[in-house]
């Protein structure tokens, strides 16, 4: 891994053009490969919905404590959305120094998949006092949506499959989880922080992570040399892969660690949108991805979990509530029994 991580421009992904299709097919199995993030450009978000969206989470994050826990995720229930304080969200059993709000795609009560009790699906939780952030963090899901849409016919392309095979196989209805995320400059004193990262060292979990963040950075990548810094690139976003596309593809393409430590000095956001398999979609490796012994053997040792993704079976809502049971054990229990079994469509 060099100390740069690459720049992608996707745009010929919308344009069609079969060359230029290529090209960025190309550029994105040499980024997966070898580092497993890349800068993303081209990805047709406007820069007036990024900004809209930073300027109402920053009033989110300033309203008082009462009117942020009234939308806690507690309140959410099955559906894992709402917002968490700091120190709510655990990393490998360490608190992290952030607080957030969990959204996802919005689905109505009477959605056959709600109506069934699939975890994870459902209904956002919003603010009363603050209008503006729902229409801001709408408009930007959307968009980004889109952008990792047509990213994944790239990736298809990338691992000689046509464009649309991801979409038939796994993103019909993709999971597609996002999240507004607040580093504040220094923690409350009250509570010793020393041992907190913004984020611990960790691996995200599904197939594509499409990341903004603020000027400020933090961001860092693992690399077989060590730690290195991605700092925020005007009008780029960080993508970086999953442990189910790692999955996918036999370890062709890796699920790389990162962490987040805000030394910045200034409250920092940062807005990660996951956009994942479908939560019943079983998870097998491609028909052409080959997995051997001794690589599941490496993965293992070298991951900073110690454990190997290669070793899974299931579905990805199967492996997506034994991580999140991890994260927030406390919510976890309070939504047992869970359940990933096939729902109406």
């Amino acid at each position: 891994m060099t100390k740069r991580l690459p720049v992608i421009d996707m745009w010929a992904l919308f344009a069609g053009d079969a060359g230029g299709r290529a090209r960025v097919a190309a550029e994105i199995a040499q980024a997966c490969e070898a580092h497993g993030f890349f800068y993303l450009t081209g990805h047709g978000i406007e820069a007036d919905l990024l900004a809209d969206l930073e300027a109402q989470s920053r009033r989110f994050f300033a309203l008082p404590d009462a009117a942020r826990m009234a939308i806690s995720m507690a309140r959410g229930g099955r559906a894992w959305r709402g917002y968490f304080p700091l120190g709510g969200e655990l990393t490998s059993g360490q608190p992290d120094l952030k607080e957030g709000l969990y959204l996802g795609t919005e689905l109505a009560s009477d959605h056959p998949r709600v109506r069934a009790g699939l975890p994870m699906h459902g209904a956002n939780l919003w603010p009363a006092d603050l209008p503006g952030l729902r229409a801001a963090a709408t408009a930007y899901m959307d968009a980004a949506t889109r952008a990792a849409t047509t990213l994944m016919e790239g990736v298809s392309v990338s691992l000689g499959l046509e464009p649309g095979y991801f979409a038939r196989e796994y993103t019909g209805q993709p999971t597609v989880l996002f999240r507004i995320f607040h580093y504040p400059a220094t923690g409350p004193r009250a509570i010793d922080w020393s041992r907190s990262w913004g984020v611990g060292e960790h691996t995200d979990y599904g197939l594509l992570t499409l990341l903004a963040q603020d000027q400020h950075g933090g961001l860092q990548v693992k690399g077989p040399s060590g730690w290195i810094e991605a700092p925020p690139i005007d009008g780029a976003l960080v993508c970086n892969i999953g442990d189910m596309l790692e999955r996918l593809t036999a370890g062709r393409f890796k699920s790389t660690p990162h962490r987040v430590m805000n030394r910045s000095g200034h409250d920092r956001l940062s807005f990660p949108l996951f956009f994942d398999p479908d939560f019943t979609a079983p998870m097998r490796p491609l028909p052409a991805a080959t997995a051997e012994a001794e690589r599941m053997d490496a993965d293992r040792a070298e991951r900073w979990d110690q454990a190997s993704v290669h070793d899974f079976q299931g579905t990805y809502g199967d492996y997506l509530l034994g991580k999140v049971a991890k994260v927030f054990p406390q919510l976890m229990q309070a939504t047992q029994p869970l359940s990933t079994s096939p729902t109406p469509r």
